[in-house]
């Protein structure tokens, strides 16, 4: 099975389901903070791959869900340069597999990725989407209550 580095919004409950999958399908994590992480724009950018800047964010972000940011307007430096300012815009999770790297949680194509086994119920459910009505509050919004 693979060794894969899975960075996170630490308490999300959708990567706390995915880290579980994983785990069940034999996989090893290395869990990474995503929001702590100190990126830099050459090795975010290679997470996503071919897919187009839309597919970059997480949709579920507040600046995304009140329409400040609008992803459908940027190019990749754009996109970047404001991911790299708040790490909440950065869609989850991110995986990397040796130099291999994935954005997203699609159970069908991470299994035919890495190997995962879901169930029909798994396959089937959305395993992304935030499943909280609300924004989520970071780690760093709870400390500053």
């Amino acid at each position: 099975m693979a060794q894969i580095h899975f960075y996170e919004k630490p308490g999300c409950a959708n990567n706390t389901r995915q880290k579980q999958m994983l785990r069940e399908a034999g996989h090893e994590l290395v869990v990474h903070d995503l929001l702590e992480t100190p990126w830099r724009a050459e090795e975010l950018r290679a997470f996503f791959g071919e897919r187009p800047v839309t597919e970059w964010f997480n949709r579920a972000a507040p600046r995304i869900k009140s329409g400040e940011i609008v992803p459908e307007d940027l190019d990749d430096a754009a996109a970047l340069a404001l991911m790299l300012d708040d790490h909440l815009l950065i869609r989850r999770p991110l995986m990397q597999v040796g130099d291999l790297r994935s954005v997203g949680f699609d159970a069908d194509k991470v299994h035919a990725w890495i190997g995962l086994n879901p169930d029909e119920e798994a396959a089937r459910a959305d395993l992304e989407s935030c499943r909280r009505p609300h924004h989520c509050p970071s780690p760093k919004d709870s400390a500053d209550r």
